[in-house]
C-alpha cells in the first residue's frame, strides 16, 4: 500500500494547511467567547469629568520636612507610618535652591568642588 511520492508531495502540505487553518479558526471562535463574557466598555457619562471650577493646575511651593519628635523615647512602627512619606509643610523661604556660584560638581564627580 504504497503512496506515489506526487500524491504524497502534494498532500501532506495540503492537510498540514488544513489543521492550521482549523487551529486558527479555533482561537478565534474561543477569543469571541472570552471577550462575549467581559464586561462592555465604559460609555462616556462613565468617564470621569472635569471638576466644576475647571481644570487643576500645578502649584509650584518649596516645601520642608516636619521634625522627628525628640521627646527622649523611641517610636514604634504605626508612630513611624506617618513619617514614612515625609510629612511637610510650606518653607517660610519659596525661592528655589541655586547653585554656589563657586561649587562645581557633586562629591565624586572628579572636581575639587567649593573650597
Amino acid at each position: 500500500m504504497a503512496i506515489p511520492h506526487e500524491i504524497a508531495a502534494g498532500a501532506i502540505p495540503f492537510a498540514l494547511g488544513v489543521v492550521i487553518a482549523s487551529m486558527l479558526i479555533l482561537a478565534v471562535w474561543l477569543g469571541m467567547r472570552v471577550r462575549s463574557r467581559e464586561p462592555e466598555p465604559p460609555r462616556p457619562e462613565d468617564q470621569p469629568h472635569l471638576p466644576e471650577s475647571g481644570p487643576v493646575h500645578e502649584i509650584r511651593e518649596m516645601r520642608e520636612p516636619d521634625e522627628m519628635p525628640h521627646d527622649g523615647g523611641f517610636l514604634t512602627p504605626h508612630e513611624l507610618r506617618g513619617f514614612g512619606n515625609i510629612r511637610s509643610h510650606t518653607a517660610k523661604d519659596q525661592r528655589p535652591p541655586r547653585w554656589s556660584p563657586n561649587s562645581s560638581g557633586g562629591f565624586g564627580s572628579g572636581s575639587p568642588g567649593h573650597h
